[in-house]
């Protein structure tokens, strides 16, 4: 019975086959006695976490606390789920007549001339403000550091005139994975191109639901666009552009049509042009890459 499907007709059948005579009734009634109901599976096990994980919070907290406190720019990045395109199911719901729900397709498969949507946000944890690139193509780690270019040149330049450094935060994987070597020599041009050094702390494995962007950027995008087909390109990034709170969130959106191709390789000899300065504490997870030559020309 361990291993069955456990419904009261099954275990009354059981029963029976064993000499007792218990109707399916009687079974609901004697689990209810005993304090058995009926409940879901609970998503509370975050399995095995890291040693320094707490240590790497504090780290995080410290630089960030640094950087905001002199004025420098502090951004938190990631990558939002992808989205279908198209006339889908969204969840939620919308104010409309009553009776005139909007009309969507029953399946959700993949529209080809459509495909799939693909939002890169940069938070500015200074000045409440985000920027979301929306890609067409792959979520590499080429298109996550243009999208950190792109935030730069429309909005971050403009709000931190006299910055001197930047620091980032981000996840352990995905396209700003810890592990990337092209995120690093990406990060390497960008440093070059601003004139900057660029500071980066990952967050542990397994915990991206504390990076800053999922809860003060991500979810109002989710809120704004709630029960609202996402159609098109640029219906996805005009919702995202007119996200706004109360505590005065404002963003930016842009369509990005560049093609990212996946399973680039970064040879070795191009990765140790990268000037890499890892932290004394996990250098893995925290470190800073500097620019490397001085005739850049700010984008």
């Amino acid at each position: 019975m361990r291993w069955t499907c456990k419904s009261v007709r099954r275990i009354s059948e059981e029963l029976k086959r064993m000499g007792h005579e218990a109707s399916h009734r009687m079974v609901a009634e004697l689990l209810h006695e005993l304090g058995y109901s009926l409940q879901a599976n609970a998503k509370t096990i975050e399995g095995a976490s890291h040693p320094d994980r707490n240590a790497q919070f504090e780290h995080i907290n410290k630089r960030v606390r640094q950087h905001l406190v002199t004025g420098e720019p502090v951004i938190s990045v990631d990558t939002k789920k992808k989205e279908l395109v198209g006339d889908f199911k969204n969840g939620g719901q919308e104010l409309r007549p009553k009776g005139m729900p909007e009309r969507v397709r029953v399946h959700d498969f993949m529209i080809p001339e459509l495909g799939r949507a693909i939002p890169y946000g940069v938070y500015d944890l200074g000045t409440n403000t985000g920027w979301v690139s929306v890609g067409i193509d792959h979520d590499t780690a080429e298109f996550a550091v243009e999208t950190i270019r792109r935030w730069w040149k429309w909005m971050g330049r403009r709000r931190h005139p006299e910055a001197k450094r930047l620091l980032i935060t981000a996840d352990a994987g995905g396209s700003n994975g810890s592990r990337l070597r092209l995120w690093k020599t990406e990060l390497q041009k960008l440093a070059n191109e601003m004139r900057l050094p660029i500071s980066v702390s990952h967050f542990p494995p397994g915990t991206s639901k504390w990076n800053k962007i999922e809860h003060r950027l991500f979810s109002f995008i989710t809120q704004n666009w709630r029960g609202k087909p996402l159609v098109s390109h640029a219906v996805i990034v005009k919702l995202i552009a007119s996200t706004r709170t109360e505590a005065g969130l404002k963003v930016r959106a842009r369509l990005d049509r560049s093609s990212y191709p996946k399973g680039i390789k970064v040879p070795k000899a191009d990765f140790e042009g990268v000037d890499l300065r890892p932290d004394s504490f996990h250098g893995d997870w925290n470190y800073t890459i500097r620019p490397t030559t001085t005739t850049a020309v700010r984008t």
